[in-house]
């Protein structure tokens, strides 16, 4: 079949074609494969070892319940509060801990390490307790 000077196969002979195994060997078929840097097996290799080390630079995010719970009890974190509670995920991870207690000032944060994730947060008055479950660590910083 022809449609705008261009040549096409139709169904039966396209499906021929692949059942049969004779599919023509064309240069569109062949593709450029990265090597180096960019190569599949470089990036995956880089993106294993940091989830090996269980370090991440990136910056902690908070859960919608740990952000309700910050409201709830007007906690304002300042910069050097942020700064010491993602230093102390990062000793957390350096550590191996999944499921870290860190404590900055009077406040207590559940943090998923692997998941840079703030589960939940609470203060001095919220910890009367002080029993915390489902944690393998704890920080202080």
């Amino acid at each position: 079949m022809t449609m705008d000077g261009r040549q096409f196969m139709s169904i039966g002979q396209v499906q021929d074609q692949y059942l049969n195994g004779t599919v023509p060997k064309t240069d569109k078929n062949k593709q450029n494969i990265p090597t180096g840097e960019n190569s599949f097996a470089s990036v995956l290799n880089k993106i294993q070892e940091s989830a090996d080390n269980n370090i991440s630079t990136e910056n902690l995010r908070f859960s919608k319940h740990a952000v309700n719970r910050l409201s709830d009890r007007n906690i304002e974190l300042s910069a050097e509060q942020m700064q010491r509670l993602n230093r102390g995920k990062a000793e957390a991870g350096e550590k191996g801990i999944k499921e870290s207690l860190i404590l900055v000032d009077q406040l207590a944060f559940i943090v998923n390490v692997p998941n840079n994730m703030v589960v939940t947060a609470m203060d001095q008055t919220e910890n009367k307790n002080n029993v915390f479950t489902n944690i393998d660590g704890a920080v202080i910083v």
